[in-house]
């Protein structure tokens, strides 16, 4: 096993030197005699796990000195020695987590090797976290990746495909079921990868702010659902109401997914039987929010699954054959613009949706 590297700092000779004939065999000893040293001790020598320095010194206490190491050298657990006259500046510097440990002076060796050896435990503890966390996020960055990736290599051929079939229907071959079939499943394909497309878009762009016109959010979301999911609004009473008093500043894609998903699912789960179909529309923009409310009086959602719908690949009922993907990914895009939903919802009755949206006018410079 190899040797715990060890920076001592302090300004008497005396006890440089006793420390490193103490420990010399048992650790790896580098010495500095002040500040100066220390640092340069530290950027030659990237694998100093342990820092240990007297509180006293002439040019800059031991405190002092770990808060000046903290963003450069953050790694190395600190600890320092210190006598009782000092245990109010100690005490701060715990409070701040510059140290680790304090041991009085003079240090008792036994007491002096716990500290080591606790320290050390805890260095590789946060040493191996930090390596998991690297790779975790560098697995999750490949992941994101290759979605992406094969959404977008998959989208080419899915919309040849579709193009095939439509040449095929005008070709008088519409009776075909086998055909429509076909059309059915490449069209949910088409859908599953933009929602694939659209979840990474949401997790890796920057907000892009800039003044929203709901007229326009509305009828693109519309046109959205009409592409990819070939429903209509024919049979549906939708109404749409917008009250803005104040420009609103947002993310404009991300408020598309918001709109788009919510109202598919709101064309979606209608009652089957039902004859009178509604879906309302409210936005209301004020100073500091937009309040955007979403309703259907479709088939609902049951107590037990409300606490499920925000989860990946969740479906609580099996009218439609969605990828149980669409609220997961309204959530998360919400969350990124820091806002807030909420369901209302009775089983059998229908289904209202109340989101709120800051508004980014702030954020916006005037000329």
């Amino acid at each position: 096993m190899e040797k715990i590297n060890i920076l001592y700092l302090d300004d008497e000779i005396n006890n440089l030197q006793s420390f490193k004939a103490k420990y010399r065999t048992e650790y790896s000893i580098f010495l500095a005699n002040n500040v100066q040293e220390a640092h340069y001790i530290l950027e030659n020598n990237p694998l100093i796990q342990i820092v240990i320095s007297d509180q006293r010194m002439p040019d800059m206490t031991g405190a002092l000195f770990f808060e000046s190491i903290l963003i450069k050298y953050p790694d190395p657990i600190r600890i320092l020695l210190t006598g009782y006259s000092d245990l109010s500046s100690v005490i701060e510097a715990i409070n701040k987590g510059q140290i680790f440990r304090y041991i009085e002076k003079p240090w008792n060796d036994y007491e002096m090797q716990m500290a080591i050896e606790n320290a050390f435990q805890f260095y590789f503890v946060n040493h191996q976290l930090k390596s998991s966390n690297k790779e975790l996020l560098k697995i999750n960055e490949e992941l994101n990746r290759f979605a992406y990736s094969a959404s977008h290599d998959l989208k080419a051929p899915v919309k040849t495909m579709l193009g095939i079939l439509k040449l095929a229907q005008r070709e008088g071959n519409t009776d075909n079921e086998l055909l429509a079939l076909l059309g059915e499943s490449v069209k949910k394909l088409d859908y599953f990868i933009g929602n694939i497309i659209d979840y990474y878009k949401n997790t890796r762009h920057d907000q892009l702010n800039n003044e929203i016109d709901f007229n326009k959010i509305i009828k693109d979301s519309i046109e959205t659902i009409k592409e990819f999911q070939n429903s209509s609004l024919k049979d549906i009473d939708l109404t749409v109401s917008i009250t803005q008093n104040f420009p609103f500043i947002s993310d404009e894609f991300r408020l598309n997914i918001i709109i788009s998903y919510l109202l598919s699912n709101a064309i979606k789960y209608q009652k089957k039987d039902e004859h009178n179909k509604k879906i309302f529309i409210s936005i209301k923009v004020l100073a500091k929010l937009a309040e955007i409310k979403i309703t259907d009086n479709g088939i609902g959602i049951a107590d037990k699954y409300k606490e499920r719908i925000y989860k990946m690949f969740f479906r609580g009922t099996t009218q439609s054959k969605g990828s149980g993907i669409g609220l997961y990914i309204v959530k998360e895009t919400i969350e990124k613009l820091n806002g807030s939903i909420n369901v209302i919802s009775t089983e059998g009755e229908g289904t209202s949706f109340e989101i709120e949206l800051p508004n980014e006018l702030s954020t916006v410079k005037t000329t």
